[in-house]
């Protein structure tokens, strides 16, 4: 080729590589991560902890857009109808993929409506109470609550939230009745408890071991397989007669849709990374919180499926119906 007609087609062909890396390149302005439940909770915790370092990592602002309502539909919704780039994240616990299993009419199927980028972290629950009520232990617990059934309340933090499933099993197990009093998140939950305007509370000890360890409530059991190293006084649901009650939350992240596969791919690394180097420093540890191990999105996507199951049939054998 000729020196004029080389320099030619450099010269077109600039704009076209500029144009091309340009649209590569991602992320290039501010991710809003929705989190779908009120501030200071343990999925609020979480998300947090996450936004800031991969707000470090990728070089642009990360923030957590706080919208809680309807059972975390408000937040989900919001993210089902954005845009899907990327740039609008999803970041919620179980409660997000059972919409279809608590409510009569949910506005969208977490399984299809959404695009899984990955599993984050696993927290154990705690069961609290009211720090002027008199039990110490589950036994005590379950014994006054068989007495006085009905005044027996246990907060749920949301339908169909690890709160809800594993009250639900503590229910089973002991073969105790509770009354339940939904809230829009654990922050408003854990207050009532604290205030003494319902028993118990049996939720992440993300949100709930700050408050135990203040005495603002008072612990009663995790549900580790083993005791853990931010409450080691506290002991598990196995040390306390129900070796069956081994149970965690889980977080994750979601994007819209129809999301790019190079984009989900970059997320997926960017948050496995992220993970990856809060857990050097013991960052999620600090929170109570297992780091969940490099997964990929199809993995996710199937723990998901499996994870669906398995609370339908638990909500179903407790005669729950969705409202």
């Amino acid at each position: 080729m000729k020196p004029l007609r080389l320099l030619a087609a450099v010269l077109i062909m600039a704009p076209v590589a500029a144009a091309a890396q340009a649209q590569t390149k991602f992320p290039d302005k501010t991710i809003r991560m929705v989190v779908p439940f009120a501030a200071g909770g343990g999925v609020d915790s979480a998300a947090r902890l996450l936004a800031i370092q991969l707000q470090t990592q990728l070089g642009v602002a990360v923030i957590v857009d706080n919208r809680s309502g309807a059972n975390g539909i408000l937040g989900g919704k919001s993210v089902e109808t954005a845009a899907a780039d990327g740039y609008t994240l999803l970041f919620s616990a179980a409660t997000h993929v059972l919409a279809q299993q608590v409510m009569a009419k949910a506005p969208y199927d977490p399984q299809v409506d959404f695009t899984p980028i990955a599993k984050v972290a696993e927290a154990p629950l705690m069961l609290v109470l009211s720090p002027q009520s008199t039990q110490t232990k589950l036994s005590e617990v379950l014994a006054h609550s068989k007495k006085e059934g009905d005044r027996w309340t246990a907060a749920i933090p949301a339908a169909g939230a690890p709160a809800h499933l594993a009250t639900l099993m503590l229910a089973k197990a002991a073969d105790a009745k509770f009354t339940y009093v939904t809230y829009k998140g654990t922050q408003p939950a854990v207050v009532d408890v604290a205030g003494g305007h319902v028993q118990m509370l049996l939720d992440s000890m993300v949100a709930l071991q700050p408050l135990a360890k203040a005495g603002r409530v008072k612990p009663i059991f995790v549900t580790s397989a083993k005791r853990v190293p931010l409450a080691p006084d506290v002991p598990t649901a196995a040390e306390s007669g129900y070796p069956g009650l081994t149970y965690a939350s889980w977080y994750g992240v979601w994007a819209p849709k129809g999301l790019p596969p190079e984009r989900v791919k970059q997320l997926n690394a960017a948050i496995t990374l992220a993970v990856a180097e809060q857990t050097k420093h013991g960052a999620w540890a600090q929170l109570g919180l297992e780091p969940v191990p490099a997964n990929d999105p199809e993995q996710f996507k199937q723990f998901i499926a499996g994870y669906v199951r398995q609370s339908a049939d638990l909500l179903k054998s407790a005669g729950f119906k969705p409202e």
